[in-house]
């Protein structure tokens, strides 16, 4: 996580700014997540959108079986190589799985991905090693995780797809006590985990207000 933030940082000088508007989903959420804790000076505005802050992620998901349940793949990710294996089997279709069925995948119809998009996601991660940086972020997860506490001093737009079927709905309040500053959190109905390509004009929408807004 270390060495990822140093990237970001570097990008963001090395483009001549010492701030930036700063967003993710995903794992890409967690590591602005934590780019701001750690780099507060240089986040004008954060936005998230269905990743958890790690200290709230960590605390909620010991205290609800359910969570554990849905996370348990997790762990199955720590194990070196088998991963790799078993997501490879059958013309890699866990991952279009994750994608595209109807409990985990993009909920909209109007919004779902195409024969090509699907081809250039598996084309990606069909290349020889593609898969274990991915795998990687997982099996340093746990280190990850700090024993102090780790407060968002930043303004902070949260959008959360309301039908996450990875992430709970519960994990909502536990994330909001770490942000500090202005924080707006918004449950998009009916969108999955994969919300900014389920409902991308309510997300857009949402983006766009937030920024036009003066900082307190």
């Amino acid at each position: 996580m270390e060495l990822l933030r140093h990237d970001i940082q570097d990008i963001i000088e090395a483009l001549g700014y010492h701030k930036c508007i700063l967003g993710g989903h995903d794992w890409g959420g967690i590591l602005a997540w934590n780019f701001a804790v750690y780099h507060p000076e240089m986040v004008d505005k954060l936005i998230v959108m269905n990743a958890p802050h790690l200290t709230a992620f960590k605390e909620y998901l010991f205290r609800h079986p359910s969570q554990l349940l849905k996370s348990i793949y997790i762990f199955f990710f720590q194990v070196p190589k088998l991963p790799e294996l078993v997501i490879s089997l059958n013309d890699f279709s866990m991952l279009k799985e994750v994608m595209t069925d109807s409990q985990r995948g993009i909920r909209s119809k109007t919004h779902q991905l195409t024969a090509e998009d699907i081809e250039a996601y598996l084309y990606v991660f069909s290349q020889p090693g593609a898969l274990t940086g991915p795998l990687n972020y997982y099996r340093n997860i746990f280190s990850s995780f700090s024993a102090k506490r780790q407060d968002v001093t930043v303004p902070t737009l949260l959008i959360w797809g309301e039908k996450d079927a990875f992430l709970e709905l519960g994990m909502l309040p536990y994330i909001e006590q770490y942000v500090q500053k202005q924080l707006q959190k918004y449950v998009v109905p009916e969108a999955s985990h994969w919300v900014q390509q389920d409902q991308p004009e309510v997300v857009n929408k949402l983006m766009w207000s937030f920024l036009k807004q003066k900082i307190k």
